[in-house]
């Protein structure tokens, strides 16, 4: 795709940016609500952990073990741009139709619209909260190349977590209603992601089945290169191949499933 074709889906994205800057206090509620979600989750751990003699399991100290979990609710609060949501919600209401007209690609519309909330979140909430926990709790000091790394990982794992909210808003065109499937979705993906545990310190059998799972590379992936947890340039790369490789698979099949929901559409009335 050329710069021109890109310039089409500009608009989507500065509309998207333009409704949320329209509510500025939403986003001093939910940088006092990820706060709170993330010390829950902080203080959990540390309690858990902060105690025991000797090395943590998993080979995590407890800064580093901190950074994971500060971090992986970031990741998650940043992947929450309710792709899935709005786009069940035209289907339902039959605004998809109009989408239909547009002489656009509907899912990269979608990615361009949805992006902006990812990046506003990330910037209003994400690194106030971590700021807020770094001067709180001792926390890994990554290194330049774990935050390159770390850069490069977090933009596929935002392509990977829209591809999975996308599937499941086409799930809209099978089912009327997919607020189970959402509630669903999100335990299952915060779980494998290694957003709630860390895959490190999951039991082998279930460790592995996160391993293959796509939802992998929206957290654990990330983290991993973050806290330098991997075996040289190789594991580097090999990490990143993984979630290059998923972002592919899950855009293709985005892609057919938009295709095959469109075949699915009727148009009532005039």
């Amino acid at each position: 795709m050329n710069a021109s074709a890109l310039r089409r889906y500009t608009p989507f994205a500065a509309s998207s940016l333009q409704s949320l800057l329209q509510y500025r206090s939403t986003f001093l509620i939910n940088a006092l609500t990820a706060a709170t979600a993330v010390g829950v989750q902080v203080f959990l751990w540390r309690a858990v952990y902060g105690g025991r003699p000797g090395g943590l399991p998993g080979g995590y100290d407890l800064p580093r073990l901190t950074t994971y979990v500060l971090l992986a609710q970031v990741l998650g609060l940043m992947q929450a741009s309710r792709v899935d949501e709005e786009v069940s919600g035209e289907v339902q209401r039959g605004d998809i139709a109009v989408s239909l007209l547009r002489p656009v690609s509907y899912p990269l519309s979608r990615f361009a619209t949805g992006l902006p909330v990812s990046l506003t979140n990330a910037t209003l909430v994400a690194v106030p909260v971590v700021a807020l926990y770094a001067l709180l709790l001792p926390l890994t000091r990554p290194t330049w190349g774990g935050v390159l790394l770390f850069a490069v990982s977090a933009a596929l794992s935002l392509v990977i977590g829209f591809g999975v909210n996308l599937l499941v808003g086409l799930a809209g065109f099978v089912t009327t209603n997919i607020w189970g499937v959402r509630v669903v979705k999100d335990s299952v993906v915060a779980f494998f992601a290694g957003q709630v545990v860390p895959l490190a310190l999951m039991p082998g059998p279930l460790a592995a089945v996160a391993r293959v799972l796509p939802f992998q590379g929206m957290v654990d992936g990330p983290l991993r290169l973050l806290l330098g947890r991997y075996d040289g340039a190789a594991g580097a790369a090999g990490i990143l191949a993984v979630q290059l490789g998923w972002a592919l698979a899950l855009a293709a099949l985005a892609a057919l499933a938009w295709r095959g929901a469109v075949r699915r559409v009727e148009v009532l009335g005039g």
